[in-house]
């Protein structure tokens, strides 16, 4: 097909057609008798032209660039239009350069439905969009690119205008959609007007984003809002440049506010709740010429209709509190940051200062309200900080960690509460939950309650997650050593509610030995499951747990591991597992990682279970599990018979000594002479003392003993205190205190490790090691060492004169 264009000489109109840029190919441009590949067409020029392939829009792109003179001579008012007609249908970009005096400025108007601003590199859902360029005095403004269907529909600008439209090849439209509206002065850079009809939400950036403004420049926009609705604003993302005078600020013209034009800075809280229409303007300073910087903006307008309880306070007393903020915010706050298309809930702290999180600090009283059809979509985020820096004031203090009422009366789901405890390294902290207990959440004991508490104990180099934890449970304290962070976590509202109270009291304590030490008071009936923490991650190196488990009256517990080893291999020093009941004379269980850990086994004292990390070969780390269950204790009649049997027995010795005695004392018989063949008569070392050997030398045949020596075998085996032939491993058998059951010092594990002859080894249980062992007190992590206002330029004093001047807001 062949394509006849014709540009009269007054249009002042240029069409030009070539290749698409980066694309070589086959197909041409045929004029006449001449082939091409590209085709340039000039006012008043008619020319007829035809491609030799059959898909042209695969190569070839068009531009129309149309000048118009608004200086020299008259300006075409009116719709402007798609010139000229019958183009072939290629990617095309209509231009509008339109000249103009500095004292007149133009106004261009869009038809409905409108424009809406987008970021550089977006597109457009239906690929056409517009560009717009404001030329001063030689120089080129980026105002903006603009898709269909939003809220722009005017903008006014200083000087000469560069239109674009951007079309593609597959458009049928047929209009420009705009028309130049009329000129006069406005005496700043543009103004762009924003018409929203009802609830919506639009995103505008400032000139030449994110290029940055230009220096002392002062642009407006312009919103207009229906009197029944309600306007927020809201600053997304800005910078600052280096002034050299005056200063950056943004500008507020409010109807009906006492103090027009209302100036806020950048970094401000933006307004919010605004009553109509309303104009924001943007004002820059005189730059550092070494060092300019660069100011930019893009914000956010959110218009809704005024909620029915906007006018209901809720009082937030923090007065009384310490170091404590309360943040009233939206679900998924604060990952959910991206630009909302919808309105939104805002949290306001008095009719004007609304956001969409709210923050709240202790020692104040707030007024609150919402401007939200939903508060389920609300959360609170507290935190709370309680430290300790001298013992001497502390100790005696306990402390309640519990939600406080003014949090739990607001209509808002609480999301999390946070306890920051600190204290310095000889201060440690102890958990308790003296009436509910905390119940560990383990696979096979889930927590199902309205909350839970996680509970991490920290250092600059190390974190130890201690768990999850809720009320309901066996553990009655939790005792650590280093800084704790605990994180009331609520599920549903049955926390508002109160379905579950609080109970969770806090103190600080003295050192203690270990990482963590838990006191576990189960009850008679269940069956406690507990693990090690930073499960499922495992124990950092060289960290030493505690859990004393405290017996039920009358009970006997039975204590079992949920597998059959620890399942690491040590690079340095060694892993344990203690067991110890805390009675006089209790043996102490003790097993290392590569040894089996303790079968089944029953307890009749309240006993201690230590679990002691080495420094693992590889990333596997230890994790274990172990449970307890109780049974009434039961009195063996196996032994009430042996009882029964020794005391006959002892009896019996008794009668039977006696008897002999009393025998002896009678007859006065010489002693008894025992024939002993066994008896080594010669002493050693002194051979030959004697002249024949052993077998012809008779003198000492017979050797007298003591008749009580002969009985004094059935003294022994009566009482039980024979002493041991050989020297072997004996527990401790000295008073037991408080303290958990002690494995080996890391330097005896490390030892053990450096041995390269497995039978050079010193078993944990020869009275090699019958040292007073300890835990090491390394410390968790310790492995390694461990507005005003300026004036306003250029003549604009307020935002009323640019009202009657710009004539934007008739």
């Amino acid at each position: 097909a062949s394509f006849t264009v014709s540009l009269h000489k007054v249009d002042n109109t240029t069409v030009t057609i070539k290749l698409r840029p980066g694309v070589s190919s086959s197909c041409r441009i045929r004029v006449k008798n001449f082939i091409m590949s590209d085709l340039k067409i000039k006012p008043g020029e008619n020319v007829t032209f035809a491609f030799t392939c059959i898909t042209p829009e695969k190569y070839f792109v068009m531009e129309i660039q149309k000048n118009i003179d608004c200086v020299s001579g008259p300006c075409p008012f009116g719709d402007v239009h798609l010139y000229p007609p019958g183009l072939p249908r290629l990617n095309r970009t209509y231009t509008w350069d339109v000249k103009a005096s500095t004292k007149a400025g133009l106004e261009l108007k869009f038809s409905t439905p409108w424009l809406r601003q987008i970021e550089p590199g977006e597109t457009c859902p239906d690929s056409i969009s517009y560009n717009i360029n404001s030329s001063v005095d030689g120089a080129t403004v980026n105002i903006g690119t603009f898709c269909r269907n939003g809220s722009v529909s005017r903008v006014k600008l200083l000087g000469g205008v560069v239109m674009s439209l951007h079309l593609p090849w597959h458009s049928l439209l047929t209009t420009s959609g705009f028309n130049i509206a009329n000129r006069s002065s406005i005496k700043r850079l543009c103004i762009i007007e924003s018409t929203l009809k009802g609830e919506s939400s639009i995103t505008l950036m400032s000139p030449n984003y994110p290029l940055g403004f230009p220096e002392d420049e002062l642009m407006t926009w312009q919103f207009v809002i229906p009197s029944n609705m309600r306007a927020s604003v809201f600053f997304h993302n800005y910078s600052l440049s280096n002034c050299e005078r005056k200063e950056e600020r943004v500008e507020y013209y409010i109807p009906g506010s006492p103090s027009n034009p209302e100036v806020f800075k950048l970094s401000d809280s933006q307004p919010a709740n605004i009553a109509g229409s309303f104009n924001m303007s943007l004002q820059g300073c005189d730059q550092d010429a070494q060092n300019p910087g660069i100011l930019r903006l893009l914000f956010q307008v959110i218009v809704q209709p005024p909620q029915v309880d906007e006018n209901v306070t809720h009082v937030v007393d923090l007065s009384k509190e310490k170091n404590m903020t309360v943040t009233i915010h939206l679900e998924g706050w604060p990952s959910l940051i991206s630009l909302m298309s919808e309105p939104i809930c805002l949290i306001c702290k008095d009719p004007r200062t609304c956001d969409r999180a709210l923050t709240l600090v202790s020692g104040a009283v707030y007024r609150i309200s919402f401007l939200c059809k939903d508060l389920s979509r609300l959360r609170i985020t507290a935190e709370k900080g309680i430290g300790c820096m001298d013992i001497r004031w502390c100790q005696r203090k306990i402390y309640s960690l519990s939600v406080p009422k003014v949090i739990t009366r607001l209509p808002i789901q609480l999301h999390k509460f946070i306890w920051k405890l600190l204290a310095t390294d000889l201060i440690n902290i102890e958990i308790t939950s003296p009436s509910l207990k905390l119940q560990q959440h383990v696979p096979e004991q889930r927590c199902n309650t309205s909350y839970s508490y996680s509970i991490v104990s920290a250092t600059p180099e190390t974190e130890l997650n201690v768990g999850v934890f809720c009320p309901g449970g066996s553990i009655e304290k939790i005792q650590m050593r280093n800084n704790i962070t605990i994180s009331l976590k609520t599920f549903g509202k049955g926390f508002i509610n109160g379905s579950v109270p609080q109970d969770l009291k806090m103190s600080f304590v003295p050192h203690i030995k270990d990482e963590c030490t838990f006191t576990v008071s189960p009850n008679p009936k269940a069956k406690v499951y507990l693990q090690t923490p930073n499960w499922p991650y495992g124990l950092p190196p060289y960290v030493s747990i505690s859990w004393f488990i405290v017996m039920p009256s009358k009970q006997t517990a039975r204590l079992g591991f949920s597998k059959d080893r620890m399942g690491i291999a040590c690079e340095t020093g060694r892993a344990y597992v203690n067991v110890k009941e805390e009675a006089p004379g209790a043996e102490e269980t003790v097993r290392r990682e590569d040894e089996l850990l303790p079968q089944p086994r029953n307890m009749h004292h309240n006993f201690w279970v230590n679990i002691s990390n080495c420094k693992p070969v590889d990333r596997t780390q230890l994790t274990l599990q172990f449970w307890v269950t109780f049974a009434d204790k039961q009195i063996d009649l196996g032994i009430i018979l042996a009882v029964v049997a020794g005391a006959g027995v002892l009896t019996a010795i008794g009668l039977t000594v006696c008897c002999v005695k009393k025998k002896k004392k009678k007859t006065q018989n010489p002693m008894v002479g025992v024939y002993n063949a066994n008896v080594n008569t010669q002493m050693p070392g002194k051979k030959g003392f004697f002249g024949k050997g052993r077998q012809n030398n008779e003198s000492h045949v017979y050797a007298v003993i003591d008749d009580a020596v002969v009985y004094g075998h059935l003294l022994k085996e009566s009482n039980g205190s024979v002493a041991p032939e050989v020297d072997v491993y004996r527990p401790f058998d000295g008073p037991v205190g408080s303290l958990p059951p002690s494995p080996p010092p890391f330097s005896f594990r490390k030892d053990i490790k450096r041995s390269s002859n497995p039978e050079e080894e010193l078993p944990p249980l020869m009275d090699a090691d019958q040292d007073n062992y300890t835990f090491a007190h390394q410390k968790l992590g310790q492995s390694k060492n461990s507005g005003d206002a300026n004036e306003k330029d250029k003549g604009d004093t307020s935002m009323p004169l640019l009202e009657n001047r710009d004539g934007l807001m008739e």
